[in-house]
């Protein structure tokens, strides 16, 4: 328990300066402008809507359905209203429940000892893991692991008393809820079911790739492929419910949001897709360079073999092949344990028994009944497991680190984004591992006290860098100028639109209106950024400009609702009143299909309405006016 303790610690301190933040981009429209999270709004409603509070069939719905993470906000907001402080207490307290129960898990791999304690410390400092906290959005993301180590550790207790307890159907029955429950944080949550099959096969049962068909035919493992069954059932049933009730539909996302998808390239696709996760590993390896954003142009696109990160993507999937080949092929009959080379099943130095590998192979589980004279009650006494060898936890630490990041390889579907780091948070604990048997490995290896030595004092030091990165991360948390001036160098164009957004608001107009011109530069034809210029220089009586901006907003997003009202409302005050009044139509006649915020764009063609409504009634046209009064849906059978 000592090592749980000091990683959650350790988890929970280089958080503490986060609960002075503020809100951060995408918690505005999560919490800020969510109706799901006021006391007014019927709490059932996210079961209905996605994370962003949109019905999650409309056609502009990000499907992203996680309503415990939704209902967690709700909590918050019931109990602390808007104070950011309490929404990140929970996120940092939930980290630190999450990095226990990690390092509660490695123990199960490792035993006890300085691995276990080194793969804890390992997550809770890793600067990945600062914008599933720091950000509060990131919420999701952590209590879909939490849900997920607790699936994946029901699942190795159903293992370890198949066979010889009835309660080990009780413990399948917790990994189904464990996993659903994750699923309904997250969306990748629910790939804990595959994990555990690769942990039943690979782990628990040590079975090689090349021993998997034969062993079907074998009466002592249809227990073993029962529970299989059981799994794959329960996951495609909850991916066939989940596809159901976001309406069989896909979501739709924009050029700027994934561009390699919307590439007409086939090349280019391919290239990029498959050099995507290279760059994630890089972000696992060397997090030096994090930002809040990564879409548009952050990654370049791939658009020829002779791209040089062309031999990145080779480098990996090559060393990635090759890891998991000689992992899956076999293992010797020495092995190591928990740092001490151990010959045919000896007894380590900590007292935990390691077995060869065809001793593990043949051990059965063996149990006594011993009755009480008092009460007559049996105990069921459970042999201890022997700990996994080296290729055992390279598999299971490959498929961690695997397996939870392919819904955003853009393998089945075209994900909303190109790289996002808190995506990162449960494939972290496959890289963790990963990390910590490789030092182990090392340090077997090395024959002198100097280099064991060594092997300590560099992953101490890893630790200790990965630790002060994060804390220095979490600055560009505390609030939206910090963080938007951090991602700078990553993806000028959106941070210096959003930045301009935040100085405006500071009203520092000059500076803001330079940092609109900025994204401009990198980034032309962003509508958003080209109407919020527009805004600024209608609030401050530049109306030819913004009409200019306006115009170029709408061209390039027809859809831009708010671009359209402000047009007309400049052109009414204008006296172009027949200009301003086709404006104001143009607008009413816009649905709200695919669109991502349909709330702030139904605001706006009200309020075009409202302003056509009073340019008739100023020209004495009433009954038009009342007309337009009463039903202002056009598109929904209005008036004509």
């Amino acid at each position: 328990m000592i090592a749980e303790f000091l990683s959650s610690s350790l988890g929970l301190a280089l958080y503490l300066n986060t609960l002075g933040a503020d809100f951060c981009y995408d918690d505005s429209r999560a919490i800020k402008t969510n109706q799901d999270l006021l006391p007014e709004t019927p709490w059932t409603h996210i079961f209905y809507n996605d994370f962003w509070g949109t019905l999650l069939t409309h056609s502009g719905s990000h499907k992203s359905y996680r309503p415990l993470c939704t209902l967690s906000f709700r909590i918050n907001h019931a109990v602390g209203g808007m104070d950011p402080w309490g929404y990140h207490l929970v996120n940092v307290l939930l980290h630190a429940a999450v990095t226990g129960l990690f390092t509660n898990f490695s123990r199960i791999l490792f035993g006890d000892g300085y691995w276990t304690l080194i793969a804890g410390l390992l997550f809770a400092s890793h600067p990945i893991h600062t914008e599933a906290v720091a950000g509060i959005v990131g919420r999701a993301d952590i209590g879909a692991c939490l849900f997920f180590l607790l699936s994946l550790m029901c699942y190795m207790k159903h293992c370890s008393t198949r066979g010889s307890s009835p309660s080990t159907w009780g413990w399948i029955l917790a990994t189904g809820l464990c996993a659903g429950c994750s699923m309904l944080w997250k969306e990748q949550g629910v790939t804990v079911l595959a994990i555990s099959a690769v942990y039943d096969i690979f782990v628990f049962n040590r079975l090689k790739m090349h021993q998997i068909i034969p062993a079907l035919y074998k009466k002592k493992n249809l227990t073993l492929f029962f529970s299989i069954g059981l799994l794959t059932s329960w996951g495609t049933a909850l991916l066939g419910v989940r596809l159901y009730w976001m309406g069989n539909k896909p979501p739709s996302f924009s050029n700027s949001d994934n561009p390699a998808a919307d590439s007409d390239s086939f090349l280019t696709r391919t290239l990029t897709f498959f050099y995507l996760p290279t760059k994630n590993l890089w972000l696992l390896l060397c997090p030096d360079t994090l930002s809040f954003d990564w879409s548009m142009d952050a990654v370049p696109l791939l658009k020829a073999v002779s791209d040089w990160r062309n031999l990145h993507t080779v480098a990996f999937y090559a060393g990635l092949l090759l890891l998991a080949y000689f992992s899956l092929k076999g293992s010797s009959n020495d092995r190591e344990c928990n740092g001490k080379t151990v010959m045919n099943g000896k007894q380590n130095a900590n007292g935990h028994s390691c077995h060869s590998e065809m001793e593990y192979k043949t051990l059965e589980v063996k149990s006594s009944f011993a009755s009480k004279e008092e009460n007559g009650i049996k105990k069921l006494e459970m042999r201890k497991l022997p700990l996994p060898s080296t290729e055992n936890i390279v598999i299971l630490s490959l498929s961690l680190l695997i397996v939870p990041f392919v819904p955003a390889t853009n393998l089945f579907f075209y994900v909303g984004f190109v790289i996002a780091e808190r995506v990162l948070y449960v494939p972290s604990m496959g890289f963790c591992l990963l990390v910590t048997v490789g030092v182990r490995a090392l340090y077997v290896k090395a024959q002198k006290r100097f280099l064991k030595n060594l092997v300590f004092c560099s992953t101490a030091a890893l630790i200790v860098f990965y630790g002060l990165k994060t804390v220095v991360r979490n600055g560009d948390w505390q609030n939206e100028e910090m963080l938007y001036r951090s991602g700078i160098k990553v993806n000028p164009a959106k941070a210096w639109g959003n930045l301009g957004n935040v100085l405006k608001s500071q009203s520092k107009i000059s500076e803001a209106e330079s940092a609109y011109r900025n994204a401009l530069y990198y980034r032309s034809n962003m509508a958003d950024m080209l109407y919020n210029l527009g805004l600024l220089l209608q609030e401050n009586s530049r109306f030819s400009e913004a009409l200019h901006y306006y115009k170029l907003a709408i061209g390039s997003r027809p859809t831009l609702a708010s671009a359209y009202l402000n047009t007309g409302i400049i052109l009414m005050n204008q006296g172009k009143t027949e200009e301003a009044r086709r404006t104001f139509l143009k607008c009413s006649e816009i649905p709200d299909e695919n669109l991502k915020d349909p709330h702030a764009h139904k605001n706006s063609v009200t309020s075009c309405l409202y302003n056509l409504g009073k340019l008739f009634h100023e020209q004495g046209h009433y009954e038009v006016r009342l007309q337009i009064c009463l039903c202002p849906c056009p598109w929904q059978g209005g008036w004509n």
